[in-house]
């Protein structure tokens, strides 16, 4: 039996704020109301202080008690979580609670009430599927977007800050048509530029130097596919990962191509990537405009791309700000206060809620 939750909802509201509403919930499965609420209830305290509600959970009820509008987010938020369990009956992030969150929020501003109300437990957001990963839903609208594009475009350029999901997603979607037949060959390129350290002091032959530039991407692969396809597709050459210097030359057909950290490739690199493909290949360009490392005064191939291509017939574009970072919400801070700064801003996001503790 679950024991209630007091005390971490607002102390006080402020005068003339809706009168407080009481909306209770009930699951049909204990196991599955746990698995909601999460380990001590951590996933009801985060929505308690994202929406500004108080909630207490006994077993497999639920009350929430705030003004009606936080009240009906929070219900519409714990229903569609319920809704991801009983698909998939996997153990929620505080990641994915934040994703409902950010989803019901979006429903809200494109669907009347009453749409919303019938449908509360119906996704919104579009999602990839792999079979060891299962279905993987975007947690806010600009990865919703991301989405659709990489699946409607035979280019697609994403650009944002670190973990905006651009590189996982990517990842996720191409093993997901390598998986379904769509495609024959995963192709996954980065550049070897280094950030600050020189390639050469690196020890081992050049296989040796180059992986450690491309482990974001091995570690990608391996969250939506099982180790051992993994190996056997390297070994077969149906994965094929590789430095940006070894794609010249060749035609990429039938193939799913990503090019991450695109930011630090040279005009001259970028048109020789995009001149590789082929017929029945995709290509996915994601990279982070304010992170690059080429020699000063160089030119960026992805900053020229995007200008140049803009318009053209075929190819998709998303820009990640930094609330939708979804790594983690310091990650988010981080890259809002690095952003004013560069802007000039001297009141960067330090603390965005001075009234709130730190969690224990």
């Amino acid at each position: 039996m679950r024991g209630a939750l007091r005390g971490r909802g607002p102390a006080a509201r402020p005068a003339g704020a809706d009168e407080a509403v009481e909306v209770p919930l009930t699951f049909d499965d204990n196991r599955l109301a746990s698995l909601v609420f999460g380990q001590y209830d951590q996933n009801v305290a985060h929505i308690e202080r994202r929406l500004d509600v108080t909630a207490t959970a006994l077993g497999n009820h639920l009350v929430i008690k705030g003004s009606p509008d936080a009240a009906e987010k929070a219900r519409r938020v714990f229903q569609k979580l319920y809704a991801r369990v009983r698909t998939g009956g996997s153990t929620l992030t505080l990641g994915d609670v934040d994703g409902a969150i950010r989803e019901s929020t979006a429903q809200a501003t494109l669907f009347p009430a009453e749409a919303i109300a019938a449908e509360a437990d119906k996704p919104h957001f579009e999602q990839i599927a792999t079979r060891k990963r299962g279905a993987v839903r975007a947690r806010n609208s600009a990865q919703d977007q991301y989405i659709k594009l990489l699946r409607t475009n035979e280019l697609v350029f994403a650009e944002g800050p670190a973990g905006t999901g651009k590189t996982w997603l990517a990842v996720g979607h191409a093993v997901s048509l390598l998986e379904q037949g769509h495609a024959e060959r995963l192709i996954l390129s980065r550049p070897a530029v280094e950030a600050g350290e020189r390639l050469g002091f690196l020890p081992g032959d050049m296989r040796d130097k180059v992986d450690p530039y491309l482990r974001p991407i091995y570690d990608a692969l391996y969250d939506f596919m099982e180790a051992r396809h993994v190996d056997r597709g390297l070994q077969t050459g149906i994965i094929e990962i590789a430095p940006l210097a070894f794609m010249r030359g060749r035609t990429l057909t039938n193939a799913v191509v990503l090019l991450d950290e695109a930011q630090n490739t040279t005009s001259m690199q970028m048109k020789m990537f995009l001149t590789r493909l082929g017929e029945g290949s995709r290509m996915i360009i994601t990279g982070d405009p304010s992170q690059i490392d080429l020699p000063p005064g160089q030119k960026s191939g992805l900053v020229e791309a995007v200008n140049v291509l803009d318009g053209v017939e075929g190819i998709g574009r998303v820009t990640f700000k930094d609330v939708d970072v979804v790594r983690h919400d310091l990650v988010r801070r981080i890259v809002t206060a690095y952003e004013r700064a560069s802007h000039g801003d001297g009141d960067a996001d330090r603390n965005p809620n001075p009234r709130r503790r730190p969690l224990a």
